[in-house]
């Protein structure tokens, strides 16, 4: 693995009763009802010392055939990996419910362990659906703290994004969580009011460094601002391009947009850094001209005739080496998920900065 890059990994799971790749499919690849679910992921803006890029854990993708494609209990955290941290920058982790012990916890003492929950499903009907559900605690482990709950900045308690498009004029969308904890400017992590409908919580000044080092900056001086809002629009997923809307698309999902103030000792500020989080982006779409099947199997969301099988693997990644020069993009990584997709992690570094930086070394 380069300095500068990380390969996107293709992650291969069996999830049982779910139709095998061989089996006659039921909707359209391209076109047909499809829906899409992904735990975490986030986007770093480029510009002075941080790398653009972006880190895009495993997507689910609802299979051809009825059934449903699960992600697997073994990610607990963002980035879960060298590769991952290095793409993220080093200073950022988000915990996803799971945790081995009361001092691994990065969590309010009142908030237990918990496996996530993160489906994106065919419904017999052919109904596209989608959800994901967990804690998420954001930790800036730049500030130095003595244990994981040290560090945290942000806790979504009972977390849930879900999506549902049963029929062209009847879809549904719902962002919501238990509890909302925010570390305020006295340094206290308690409860603070969740943002209501289409309203965003407007956070100020908080002690949350940048993603990754910027030299001379200092942790005194440098200072975050954080939005805190729903996902309403397709293109504020941070996804893949492989991950694709449709004539009727419904998303949900919360959505973190952070501007770091990266200050010096003395105050100066030397950049700010834009970060973009997205926990629990869902989305599902479906042609203009579905109708979902009867219990009969009747109805336009089959399509009568055997498609083409999705393909089992598409090359992923690229080193920076091979990278456009001018700029970055997200490779496609797709693995074979019982007849539905995983879309792998993707690892991007990119930035013309740190080339230079790699060329020298």
């Amino acid at each position: 693995m380069t300095k500068s890059a990380a390969s996107a990994l293709v992650v291969l799971l069996a999830v049982p009763g779910v139709a095998s790749a061989q089996a006659p499919q039921s909707v359209d690849e391209k076109t047909g009802p499809v829906s899409f679910a992904n735990i975490a992921s986030v986007r770093i803006g480029a510009g002075g010392g941080q790398h653009g890029g972006a880190l895009i854990t495993e997507t689910q993708r609802s299979p051809l055939s009825p059934g449903q494609s699960k992600l697997s209990a073994e990610r607990v955290a963002v980035p879960n990996n060298d590769g991952e941290k290095a793409t993220l920058g080093g200073h950022y982790e988000i915990d996803l419910g799971k945790f081995s012990g009361a001092s691994a916890s990065a969590y309010p003492s009142a908030i237990a362990s918990r496996d996530h929950d993160v489906v994106a499903a065919l419904q017999q009907s052919t109904v596209p659906t989608a959800a994901a559900e967990t804690n998420y605690a954001f930790r800036d482990t730049w500030q130095g703290g003595a244990k994981p709950l040290d560090n945290t900045v942000l806790v979504f308690e009972g977390a849930r994004s879900a999506v549902d498009c049963t029929a062209t004029n009847r879809t549904t969308a719902t962002t919501s969580v238990a509890k909302l904890w925010v570390r305020g400017t006295d340094g206290t992590l308690a409860p603070v009011a969740v943002p209501g409908g289409g309203s965003a919580l407007e956070l100020k000044n908080l002690k949350l460094g940048p993603p990754g080092d910027v030299q001379q900056a200092s942790k005194d001086k440098t200072v975050s601002d954080v939005t805190i809002s729903r996902v309403t629009a397709f293109d504020q997923l941070v996804r893949q391009d492989g991950w694709r809307d449709g004539d009727v698309t419904a998303v949900a999902g919360w959505r973190v947009d952070i501007t770091t103030h990266v200050r010096d000792a003395q105050g100066v500020n030397l950049e700010d850094v834009k970060t973009n989080a997205v926990l629990g982006g869902v989305s599902c779409s479906i042609p203009k001209s579905f109708v979902a099947r009867a219990a009969g199997g009747t109805g336009t969301g089959a399509t009568g005739q055997q498609q083409p099988t999705v393909p089992t693997q598409v090359p992923a990644g690229y080193v920076a080496a091979s990278a456009p020069a001018d700029g970055f993009r997200v490779p496609l990584g797709l693995g074979l998920l019982g007849g539905g997709l995983a879309f792998a992690a993707l690892a991007v570094v990119l930035g013309r900065r740190r080339r230079a930086k790699a060329g020298q070394e």
